[in-house]
């Protein structure tokens, strides 16, 4: 069975869906950010980041939302949620990426200041920042990374979970989503998702 790490307000939102909607067989533990749990000596023999989400399979721990997207994706064939052909994969895998490494980064000025600086007016600046850097994210992903009505176009794929998490930190963030019809479309179609209602529910 597969072990699933993961909690509340993290990027382990988006795995989650996706292991939902597979259906696959797995147990699901949540970690209390509240009591810094992530840092407990027992889930940092798990990820040794201190970082959600990790996923436990037969062949050992993987960790890092890309990955483990990618990872579901390619050992569950059958829900063809992957491009086959390599430079569309490739495409897929570039609009994730963008999701860790841009979209991610950008949201996480607002409350993981420390990661980045130790003064305090700094930490506030970034919070200022966070907004308009948002809002420049919802507006590249509405013109070139959102192709409609899901990411990679007509067929739900491992993108989308990625998107719907996303779209949570643009709520979170006060970014106005009135300009960017295809992400709110989006939004509304991930949500009316049986996978999506009962992640919902688990991440409240």
């Amino acid at each position: 069975m597969l072990i699933f790490y993961y909690a509340k307000s993290s990027a382990a939102y988006a795995p989650h869906i996706l292991l939902e909607d597979i259906g696959v067989d797995y147990k699901a533990v949540r970690i209390d950010f509240t009591t810094n749990e992530q840092q407990s000596p027992a889930y940092l023999a798990i990820n040794p980041k201190g970082r959600l989400p990790a996923l436990v399979i037969e062949k050992g721990i993987l960790t890092e939302t890309p990955a483990i997207l990618a990872y579901l994706a390619h050992r569950f064939p059958e829900h063809d949620l992957a491009p086959t052909d390599p430079f569309e994969f490739a495409i897929a895998q570039s609009i994730n990426s963008y999701m860790a490494s841009t979209v991610h980064v950008a949201h996480a000025h607002k409350h993981r200041g420390a990661r980045w600086a130790d003064d305090a007016a700094a930490h506030q600046s970034m919070r200022a920042k966070v907004k308009e850097n948002m809002t420049e994210c919802a507006r590249m992903i509405e013109t070139h990374y959102l192709n409609g009505p899901f990411v990679l176009g007509d067929k739900f794929s491992f993108c989308d979970p990625y998107m719907a998490l996303v779209t949570r930190w643009f709520g979170d963030d006060g970014v106005d989503l009135t300009p960017f019809p295809k992400i709110r479309a989006h939004d509304a179609l991930m949500r009316a998702r049986p996978s999506m209602q009962r992640v919902l529910e688990l991440h409240a």
